[in-house]
């Protein structure tokens, strides 16, 4: 016995081993032909089921035996592996237009497995017959099957343009595909465009094609990961569920999805929010369900009362399959190899393919005729010759000798010899002799068509044009995928809802921001309540109410502005200390913040500064659209200056200075000029008696001014009672500043409707009417708004305006030391005291 051993590089054995397998993978599983959109199991069920003739208009056979015929005849891999595929083929949430009707249980888009094949029926439809269309006319080649047994095509003629209507998917050894679903209307209509012009370019093409069209609907946000797929065979979109608001009589909200992204489980989704909501991620959900049925997707999700539908919504996108990715790769076998490929090669593969189609079936179908008529000419010459021809087979000893003779005599070919010795007497007749003359008249006339469009490929692309249109009109119908604008990265705002919530620092820098039902509304002379837990010695400096989406500019007393959004501020309760100032800015040693202004854009509107000094400056608020993460200048002041308040304004309004010892000087903003960011600004008021300025106002005539003192004493005053001046004044009394009434705190312009509230050192808040003090002179002491305990005293006042009023001079955000009303309980006792 001779031994067969060599000896081998293992490293180049597994190297080709791999790639045997690598290839094997590649072109006998993963990937489709460019031809018919198919891979090799899939085609071979559609070939078996030819086989067994169940086309659209057939009894349903048993799953179980289509997938045995396959597997016994086609492919050896085990019905296990043959039913999940027949199965995809069926399901009208996986493919656009199926290749199989099913008849029984086949899943669901919830994720329910099919039932077991012995339960179920299929046949062809109508989309494979059209590509299983002239299988029979040698259109394609034949290979024997995996046992010799049977041929059976490695492609099928597919008139469908099946790849890029139903798409494919599928994993290789190093490579995968994954090319969408589209419309067959806009497919045809690509294909007609490259027949007729076969120069157009991409760009034109997607003027035809819009995008992919998934069986599931849903949204395509943007055209760029499109456009990349189609130009490159690689590109990446954005897919939505469709989803829209419905709302009960009682006001109970709801987002309901009709359509979800492609190739997703519903049942898998919900059980995603599902497990959101449990985490607390999600906060604004009261309850999920599903109410599909069989006329659709139907999700609904409920909110809780008072959410905004449009930040869960977006909440869902983010942590949710609501939204998702889909790869576009278009990978295909060219001539069984694989190729990456545009949008346009792939269309001009499909036209090279049914031009090979088309020429082979007329090849075929001449050379029928040209056989037939062979045939027909010979009778046709035996008719000519009927007498002599009876007489010729009479006299003849056999059926050969009978051959012979006529070949000889007539000249006729043996096929021709057999026809005629074949020919029923019946054929004699007169008529059915014109039919013999007719058939052979209409067979020349096919024949000269047959060699003209083998002739002439324009005649074959005429063909395929006809074909194309109509696929179109038996099977076009409208996109069910809507392209929509495309969609900016979620950010951390799209997911917070906005809602109006009030913003406390405290004099040691700690803040907060807490919802405004925090606080119950009372009347002037009440005791408040707790609005925060201070540490001793602290107190509450500042307290402003802005949107969560807002932005927040920081202003200091050493002259700098720092940029924070509301959202980002932490929310507590309402005796909670708050979180330090250093932790959210980064605040320099012993710099506190003094004014607070919320904005949403960084336009031409006016920012105008005071200092305790009385240097005002005016500059453009846009010049703050950019701080640094440390701060930037905001204004330069003088040694020993502070920056005590600033104001957003147009531009036009008049302002008013008021100091800790009851002067105020009124003046035009237009006589302060519009200054660079960091300068230092111009003299607003002289101060005397080391005066210092305690706040500034935005005259507002439909207003009055709010005088508040520290021991708990203020007024009211119009603003007409203050003439205007230049800048640079000592100013008019204002208030009378005695034992009584202590020092200034706050000036605030406010109207009848308004409310106040009011904080003292120790953290006790009151909230009250402005209606309830009465308007007097200037030069007056004022009524008791606030019963101040003995050690205690005023330090902060803001007012409450009503969410449908607008700020002063038609600015939108609100100004420093306002408060919106949003949600506030109304529990009050009455009590008045006025001296």
């Amino acid at each position: 016995m001779v031994e067969n051993i060599k000896d081998l590089f293992i490293e180049e054995e597994m190297k080709d081993s791999y790639l045997n397998y690598a290839m094997s993978v590649i072109m006998s599983r993963a990937l489709p032909d460019v031809r018919d959109g198919l891979k090799p199991s899939q085609r071979r069920i559609l070939v078996a089921m030819n086989d067994l003739g169940l086309g659209p208009r057939s009894k349903f056979r048993k799953c179980a035996k289509i997938a045995g015929d396959t597997t016994g005849n086609y492919h050896p891999h085990g019905e296990q592996v043959v039913y999940p595929t027949l199965v995809r083929m069926a399901q009208d949430f996986n493919y656009r237009y199926p290749l199989i009707q099913g008849q029984g249980n086949f899943g669901s888009i919830d994720g329910d497995p099919p039932a077991a094949m012995r339960y179920t029926e299929a046949r062809m439809t109508e989309v494979t017959m059209i590509i299983m269309e002239d299988l029979e006319r040698e259109t394609v080649d034949y290979v024997p099957n995996y046992d010799d047994t049977r041929q059976e095509p490695i492609v099928l003629p597919s008139k469908f343009p099946n790849l890029l209507c139903n798409g494919c998917s599928g994993i290789a050894v190093g490579m995968a595909t994954s090319i969408p679903p589209h419309n067959v209307h806009e497919i045809c209509d690509g294909i007609i465009k490259i027949i007729d012009n076969p120069d157009v370019t991409i760009d034109e093409l997607m003027h035809i094609i819009k995008g992919p069209d998934f069986p599931t609907g849903a949204l395509i946000c943007g055209t760029e990961g499109i456009k990349e797929g189609y130009r490159t065979g690689r590109g990446t979109i954005t897919v939505r569920a469709r989803v829209h608001t419905e709302t009960t009589k009682s006001g109970k909200k709801s987002l309901v999805v009709t359509e979800i992204p492609y190739q997703l489980n519903r049942d898998n989704i919900l059980e995603r929010i599902a497990d959101l909501v449990k985490e607390d991620q999600l906060k604004g959900i009261s309850d999920i369900r599903n109410e599909s049925d069989r006329e659709g997707s139907r999700l609904v999700i409920d909110l809780k009362k008072g959410e905004d539908e449009e930040v869960v919504l977006n909440q869902l996108y983010k942590h949710t399959k609501l939204q998702d990715s889909f790869s576009i790769i278009m990978i295909a076998l060219v001539n069984n190899r694989p190729e990456t490929l545009n949008l346009k090669q792939m269309l001009v593969y499909y036209i090279e393919h049914r031009k090979v189609v088309i020429i082979r079936r007329t090849q075929y179908l001449l050379a029928k005729a040209q056989a037939r008529a062979h045939i027909l000419e010979g009778l046709r010459i035996a008719l000519q010759n009927i007498d002599k021809v009876i007489q010729l087979i009479k006299t003849s000893s056999s059926v050969d000798h009978a051959r012979q003779e006529l070949i000889s005599q007539f000249s006729l070919s043996e096929v021709q010899a057999n026809a005629i010795l074949d020919m029923k007497l019946q054929r004699l007749t007169g008529l059915e002799q014109e039919k013999i003359e007719e058939e052979y008249k209409k067979l020349c006339a096919d024949i000269k068509e047959y060699e003209a469009i083998l002739a002439n490929e324009k005649l074959v692309l005429a063909i395929i044009k006809k074909d194309i249109e109509e696929v179109k009109e038996r099977f076009g119908d409208k996109r069910r995928t809507e392209i929509v604008n495309a969609i900016t990265e979620l950010n951390l705002e799209d997911l917070i809802a906005e809602e109006n919530v009030a913003v406390i620092i405290t004099h040691e820098g700690y803040i907060k921001r807490l919802p405004l039902t925090s606080y119950r509304k009372q009347h002037r002379g009440g005791k408040g309540v707790t609005g925060a837990e201070m540490k001793e010695g602290d107190f509450i400096e500042h307290l402003f109410v802005a949107s969560t989406h807002d932005y927040i500019l920081f202003f200091t007393d050493q002259g700098r502005v720092y940029w924070q959004k509301v959202y980002d501020i932490p929310q507590m309760g309402r005796t909670s200390k708050g979180r330090a100032l250093i932790n959210l800015l980064e605040l320099k040693e012993d710099e506190n913040v003094t004014s607070l202004i919320p904005v949403r854009d960084f336009d031409e509107r006016q920012l105008v500064m005071a200092t305790s000094n009385g240097i005002i400056k005016k500059t453009p608020l846009c010049a703050y659209g950019n701080p640094k993460k440390g701060g930037i200048i905001a204004i330069t002041l003088d040694e020993g200056d502070k920056l005590i308040c600033v104001k957003l304004t147009n531009g036009k309004q008049d302002i008013i200075l008021g100091t800790e010892q009851g002067k105020a000087v009124r003046f035009s903003e237009t006589d302060v000029r519009t200054m660079g960011r960091v300068t230092h600004g111009v003299k607003g008021i002289t101060l005397k008696d080391s005066d210092k300025v305690r706040g500034m106002v935005i005259v507002d005539e439909n207003a009055s001014l709010l005088t508040v003192c520290e021991h708990g004493f203020g007024k009211r005053t119009d603003f007409g009672e203050y003439s205007a001046h230049h800048r640079g004044g000592q100013g008019v009394i204002n208030i009378k500043t005695t034992d009584r009434n202590g020092k200034v705190v706050a000036l605030l312009d406010v109207r009848d409707e308004d409310e106040l509230i009011m904080i003292t050192a120790k953290g006790m808040v009151i909230r009250t009417s402005v209606n309830t003090v009465r308007a007097i002179g200037r030069n007056t002491q004022g009524v008791k708004l606030f019963s101040v305990v003995e050690g205690d005293k005023l330090v902060s006042v803001a007012r409450v305006v009503p969410e449908e009023a607008t700020s002063e001079g038609g600015i939108e955000e609100p100004l420093a030391g306002e408060i919106t009303n949003k949600e506030m309980t109304e529990e009050s006792s009455q009590e008045e005291t006025e001296e």
